[in-house]
């Protein structure tokens, strides 16, 4: 129902830096209502949060392993959220995912859960090299 197309993966080295893209179509007039997250999985383990950003954009919440590294931002007249990720290391290494929670509760344990969100992009590989 709702498509979400990431952009920007691809191989670094370790200290580099990736700027991930999602877009949803720009025909829907709902995302400047929607909590945007990004997560990001390792072939065999669970998915992970990694940044979210409220509605406004004015609002913002990193996974620990992320702060002062990567940065989460959006557009909403261009239906856009990005994630900018510096100094990368190579435990970063996953495929990330964009996701949207048409909800839009803010507040940490809904925001950071997995569940709670309801589209979810493809993914885009990312790999830091040593």
């Amino acid at each position: 129902q709702v498509q979400l197309i990431e952009s920007g993966g691809g191989l670094v080295q370790a200290g580099g830096s990736l700027t991930l893209s999602c877009a949803a179509s720009e025909r829907e007039r709902a995302f400047g209502s929607w909590v945007m997250g990004w997560f990001r999985q390792v072939p065999g383990k669970e998915r992970e949060f990694v940044a979210t950003i409220g509605w406004s954009g004015t609002r913002m919440y990193y996974a620990d392993f992320v702060k002062g590294r990567f940065t989460i931002s959006r557009d909403n007249a261009k239906n856009t959220v990005v994630l900018q990720m510096n100094s990368l290391k190579p435990e970063d290494t996953a495929v990330y995912y964009c996701a949207a929670d048409v909800n839009g509760r803010w507040a940490p344990e809904v925001v950071t859960t997995l569940h709670e969100y309801d589209f979810w992009g493809q993914g885009t590989q990312v790999t830091v090299s040593s």
